[in-house]
C-alpha cells in the first residue's frame, strides 16, 4: 500500500495543488479544510504523514499539531507545517509543539516531494 498523507489547508487552491503534486508521485491523499476537520479524520484513520497550514478557522495548525501529538499513533508520525509564516518565533512554536519540518508557501513541488520522501523513510 502507498503512503497516505493528510493535507490540511483552508485554501481550496492550495489543497488542490498539494493533492495534484502528491498523487502524481504515488501518494494517497486525504484533504481536510481546517484543523478540526483534520483531527476528526486523523482519529478515524492513521496517516503516514500530516501536512498542515497554520492560519485556519476553527482550529489552527499549531493547535492541531499539539492535539495530534497527544494521540498515540501520531507521537512519531512526521507532521510538516506548510505555511506563509516564516518568522523564527512561529517556527520555534512549531518545533516546541512537535513539528517535524517547516515549508514556506508558495512551495516548490519538487522540494515538497523531496522533504516528504526524507521524513517518511
Amino acid at each position: 500500500m502507498g503512503k497516505t498523507i493528510l493535507t490540511v489547508d483552508d485554501s481550496v487552491s492550495i489543497r488542490q495543488m498539494i493533492s495534484f503534486t502528491l498523487k502524481g508521485a504515488g501518494y494517497e491523499v486525504t484533504e481536510a479544510v481546517d484543523g478540526q476537520d483534520a483531527l476528526d479524520k486523523a482519529q478515524r484513520e492513521t496517516f503516514n504523514l500530516v501536512l498542515t497550514d497554520i492560519n485556519m478557522p476553527r482550529m489552527d495548525g499549531l493547535k492541531l499539531l499539539e492535539k495530534l501529538r497527544g494521540l498515540t499513533p501520531y507521537k512519531t508520525i512526521p507532521i510538516l507545517m506548510l505555511t506563509t509564516e516564516s518568522c523564527s518565533e512561529m517556527k520555534a512554536r512549531g518545533r516546541a509543539a512537535g513539528a517535524t519540518g517547516w515549508l514556506v508557501k508558495p512551495f516548490n513541488p519538487k522540494s515538497l516531494l523531496e522533504i516528504i520522501s526524507q521524513v517518511t523513510k
